[in-house]
């Protein structure tokens, strides 16, 4: 008997320990980027970003607002490394529970369904986006999959960004400090 308490007592503890491990971070403030510490990669055209994150225990929305160097005199005057070929602006809530979400974004060819998931592993926070849209050169799916990683002290946040394309893959670190 004393040995099945002795047990239980040491399960408990161990059940205790992984899901206080598990807890994610809290990244809810205003975030901004620090263009100098982050590698944004050749076809990027951020001036400026702000993150906006609210977090729940439940979820967690993200609010970029995003300025844009001007396209270089002479190109094509597209834009890369904003999501889901628009504006890259939109408000996403993930859920933190690691189900899939749908949301809509808005694009240049209109509204574009998304699909979101979050998970937790390893102290990182891994958001996912996955949008399919018809465009002029048939149906089109653009991938982003992000790490959030926050410094011990909670006041540097650094995302790497892995975002999929039909012209291939595009991978940004963008570093942040808590406003």
């Amino acid at each position: 008997m004393k040995k099945n308490l002795f047990l239980a007592a040491i399960f408990s503890l161990f059940v205790f320990a992984v899901t206080a491990s598990a807890q994610i971070a809290d990244h809810s403030g205003t975030w901004k980027l620090d263009v100098s510490k982050s590698k944004l990669g050749d076809r990027n055209m951020i001036a400026e970003q702000t993150l906006t994150v609210v977090q729940t225990a439940k979820d967690i929305t993200v609010t970029p607002v995003t300025k844009r160097n001007p396209p270089p005199e002479g190109s094509m005057g597209g834009r890369s490394g904003g999501g889901m070929g628009g504006g890259g602006d939109a408000a996403m809530t993930y859920t933190l529970d690691g189900k899939e979400t749908k949301a809509e974004v808005e694009g240049r060819m209109g509204k574009m369904p998304v699909t979101l998931s979050a998970k937790s592993e390893g102290g990182k926070l891994h958001l996912t986006s996955v949008s399919t849209f018809s465009g002029q050169m048939g149906e089109i799916t653009v991938t982003t999959k992000e790490s959030w990683e926050m410094s011990t002290d909670g006041k540097t946040l650094t995302i790497t960004t892995d975002r999929t394309t039909p012209r291939g893959t595009d991978s940004t670190t963008r570093v942040f400090t808590k406003n």
